[in-house]
């Protein structure tokens, strides 16, 4: 009775899930949907450009982020105390040890990295 019971519960469980997938289609699960307005490539420019040291989640502990100490974007501390226009020119010229990005992105490329760098506040 109580491997039916387990049974009768996972199927349930699959058949809200595939509801879900259906509903709200797999690109709602398998990609970025964070801020709006701020497209999907710029996910992958911060993967491609940021990821490295901040990490994929924000919070600055990959082993590359640790030796840089790597600012952890998901402290509302910190959040709450930089400016948009202090994140761009970090970005824009570099700071302390992170490398600036001036020639190698635009500057609507920058203001979009400022716009995700905002979604990991917790």
């Amino acid at each position: 009775m109580k491997e039916k019971m387990e049974s009768l519960a996972a199927l349930a469980l699959a058949i809200l899930f595939a509801t879900l997938l259906l509903t709200n289609g797999w690109s709602t699960y398998a990609s970025w949907s964070g801020s709006p307005g701020v497209p999907d490539s710029t996910k992958t420019l911060y993967d491609a450009k940021c990821a490295k040291c901040h990490g994929s989640n924000g919070r600055g502990r990959t082993l590359r982020g640790k030796f840089d100490h790597a600012r952890d974007f998901t402290d509302a501390g910190w959040q709450n105390d930089v400016s948009d226009e202090r994140l761009f020119n970090s970005i824009n010229n570099g700071r302390g040890k992170m490398p600036s990005f001036k020639k190698k992105l635009t500057e609507q490329q920058v203001n979009e990295l400022v716009t995700y760098v905002r979604h990991f506040r917790q």
